[in-house]
């Protein structure tokens, strides 16, 4: 079978940009192992926020390394076998840490953000499913109160950007989410935002209509790409994909598929990991993140989610059993009304980079490569934004944003 784009990787980066191509008359096959949207798109917190652009190394990360790594919480984790991999990823991660690579990322960032509620709602009232999100603030829950700073670099970057804000004590926040523990002295809610009510749902509705705009999905777990005769080639359990261009959304599994096309990318994969708790008499009105775990919970149509964590490890490594008794005594410090008893344990990947931008564009523009992974946190939220963006490089537009801080070669 042969197409104009080949997409390989069905989460909702991939999703988008068969939507966006089917779109402009492109004919698309998109391949995954699995369900469109099943893997790591759909085990997230369910945040859409234009503001969720803070990276990942803020300016003096590294002194609170050692915390985290060692702390209660344990929101960070390196598996012991991922040390040497580790050790130069997270060097260059550590050299983003000033200001000015801060903010120029921010940016970066927000260009992918900003429009994230505004396309999540105009596409899923297209399908048919506007219920699938709802409005919602980010509450970002602090425990002890001078660490609530509307003045720290994050929060004025956001304020910079028109932001609306709002710090507030423990009553304020108690007015708020009146299910949560008495434990925070206080919150900064983000406004302005939106919640997936099922992220998963929504990958599914969406490749539903990817089908009815003649998008071809297959299901192949892919070994091999290479180009041959014009044409770029998916090999995969003994079937062959052909398309004159590839474009690869693999998220974690990217870096080994084009590792045999001779690039070389610091992609990570960073296990992330949810607890489920079906619904019951507890929830929440809004995403509310504890900023000393690094957990996000919010309210869905099968429960209550908890999700987060930052782990290090090989793509294949099994999960760590102990983050899901770290999860279930987070979820009673946090909401200790909930009846855990029925919990749902989870773990995706992320794809990371070490400067907290994707790449997005053109891996061998003369040759019809393309690439859009390594979205890292913000996956769900950047995809309609990116399908958008790589859809105008792919077909020779100029892209309605400067497309050179996600360039597939800054790393070369």
């Amino acid at each position: 079978m042969s197409a104009d784009v080949m997409v390989l990787g069905a989460g909702l980066v991939g999703i988008f940009t068969a939507l966006n191509l089917a779109q402009q008359g492109q004919k698309v096959v998109l391949i995954d192992r699995g369900e469109p949207g099943q893997e790591a798109s759909s085990g997230n917190a369910g945040v859409i926020s234009p503001w969720s652009i803070a990276p990942g190394c803020a300016p003096g990360v590294w002194r609170k390394l050692p915390g985290m790594l060692l702390g209660a919480d344990k929101p960070l984790n390196v598996q012991a076998g991922f040390w040497p991999k580790m050790v130069p990823w997270g060097t260059r991660f550590l050299l983003n840490g000033t200001e000015k690579k801060y903010r120029k990322t921010a940016n970066a960032m927000y260009e992918l953000c900003r429009p994230s509620v505004t396309l999540y709602k105009d596409w899923l009232a297209l399908v048919g499913h506007a219920k699938l999100i709802t409005d919602s603030y980010y509450i970002h829950a602090f425990r002890h109160q001078n660490n609530a700073n509307l003045d720290a670099l994050d929060y004025a970057i956001r304020a910079e950007k028109g932001a609306e804000m709002q710090l507030v004590g423990r009553i304020g926040l108690a007015e708020v989410e009146p299910a949560l523990a008495p434990i925070y002295d206080a919150a900064i809610l983000i406004k302005g935002q939106a919640r997936l009510l099922s992220p998963g749902r929504v990958g599914t509705v969406l490749a539903e209509y990817a089908c009815r705009l003649g998008v071809e999905i297959q299901c192949a777990d892919i070994g091999q790409i290479f180009r041959e005769g014009g044409d770029w080639q998916a090999i995969g359990q003994g079937r062959v994909f052909r398309a004159s261009k590839l474009v690869v959304c693999a998220g974690v599994w990217s870096e080994k598929l084009l590792r045999k096309t001779g690039l070389h990318i610091p992609l990570v994969a960073e296990r992330g990991y949810h607890l489920e708790i079906p619904s019951g008499h507890i929830s929440l009105n809004h995403s509310v993140m504890d900023m000393a775990g690094k957990i996000v919970a919010s309210s869905m149509r099968g429960g209550l989610r908890l999700a987060g964590a930052a782990e290090f490890a090989a793509i294949d490594a099994p999960p760590s059993e102990w983050r899901e008794s770290l999860l279930r005594r987070q979820a009673a410090r946090m909401l200790p009304d909930l009846d855990l008893f029925h919990a749902r344990f989870w773990m995706g990947s992320r794809p990371s980079l070490p400067d907290s931008l994707p790449i997005i564009g053109a891996l061998s523009p003369s040759e019809g490569l393309f690439g859009a992974f390594g979205h890292a946190h913000q996956g769900v939220m950047m995809a309609p934004m990116t399908g958008k963006v790589l859809t105008d490089v792919i077909l020779g537009k100029k892209p309605s944003i400067d497309m050179s801080p996600y360039h597939p070669m800054r790393f070369s």
